[in-house]
C-alpha cells in the first residue's frame, strides 16, 4: 500500500469522525426513540448499525457507479446533495409525525376523575386513564413497530458527503485496493464513533426521570427528531 493511500485513509478516519459528531442526525434519533420506546441497549445498537451501514454503503455504492461510468466529481456531490435534501425532508417528517401520535398519545393518558355514587348515599371520586400498561417495544398494539424501518430508510437516502472526493483520488490513479481501504476505513470509523456516541449518550439518558412529563416522552422524541432534521436541512450538519 503506497503513502498516499495511507495518508488518504488518515484523512478519511478524521474526517469520518468529525463528520459524524458534529452530525446531531447520526446519533440524536437514535438515543431519542430508544428512549421514548424502551428499546434494551442491545436493540438501540443493532438498529443504529443496521442504518449506519446502509448510511456508509449507500454513498459507496454510488461512488463505484460513479467511478465505472466516468462520473465528474462534481456531479457525485450534485447527487448526494439531492439525497441529503430528501433525508432531510424524511427525518423532518418522520419526527413530526412522531410528534403528533406522541401527543395523541400523552392525552389519551391523561388523568382524569371519576364520580361513584355508592347504594348507601357515598359518593367519591378516584384518578382513571383511558390507557394502562407501558409502552412496549414492538408496538403499542402488539405488532411490530416500523419505526426502525422507516429509520433505516432515512438513512440509506442520507449521503456521505465527505466520502465521494476521499476516493475518487485513489480511483483517479487507478487504485481499486485503495478506494476499498479508504472507503472501509471512512465507513469503520463512522459507525464505530456513532455507536459509541449512543451508547453512552443512551447510558446516561436511561437515568433521566420525566415523572408526570413521562407521558409526553413520545412527543418530545419527535420534536428532537425534527430539530436534528432541520438542522441538517438548514445549517448543513
Amino acid at each position: 500500500m503506497s503513502g498516499e493511500i495511507l495518508v488518504l485513509a488518515g484523512t478519511a478516519a478524521s474526517i469520518g469522525l468529525v463528520h459524524t459528531l458534529i452530525g446531531p442526525d447520526h446519533y440524536l434519533p437514535f438515543i431519542v426513540m430508544s428512549r421514548a420506546r424502551g428499546w434494551s441497549l442491545g436493540k438501540t445498537l443493532w438498529i443504529s448499525l443496521l442504518c449506519g451501514l446502509g448510511h456508509v454503503l449507500s454513498s459507496v455504492a454510488l461512488g463505484f457507479v460513479g467511478i465505472a461510468l466516468g462520473l465528474a466529481v462534481f456531479r457525485l456531490e450534485s447527487i448526494e446533495s439531492l439525497r441529503g435534501e430528501a433525508a432531510a425532508w424524511l427525518l423532518m417528517a418522520f419526527g413530526l409525525a412522531y410528534l403528533v401520535w406522541g401527543l395523541h398519545r400523552a392525552l389519551k393518558k391523561k388523568p382524569h376523575t371519576h364520580a361513584h355514587l355508592h347504594e348507601s348515599g357515598a359518593r367519591h371520586e378516584h384518578p382513571h386513564s383511558h390507557e394502562s400498561g407501558h409502552a412496549h417495544a414492538h408496538g403499542e398494539d402488539g405488532k411490530r413497530s416500523l419505526t426502525p424501518w422507516i429509520l433505516f430508510t432515512v438513512f440509506v437516502f442520507g449521503p456521505c458527503e465527505p466520502l465521494i472526493p476521499l476516493i475518487m483520488y485513489p480511483a483517479a490513479r487507478h487504485s481499486t485496493s485503495g478506494v476499498v481501504v479508504v472507503a472501509a476505513v471512512f465507513g469503520a470509523v463512522t459507525i464505530a464513533t456513532m455507536l459509541g456516541v449512543i451508547a453512552a449518550a443512551s447510558w446516561g439518558v436511561s437515568f433521566i426521570r420525566l415523572g408526570t412529563l413521562e407521558r409526553y416522552a413520545h412527543a418530545m422524541a419527535g420534536a428532537l427528531i425534527v430539530a436534528s432534521g432541520l438542522g441538517v436541512r438548514l445549517l448543513g450538519l
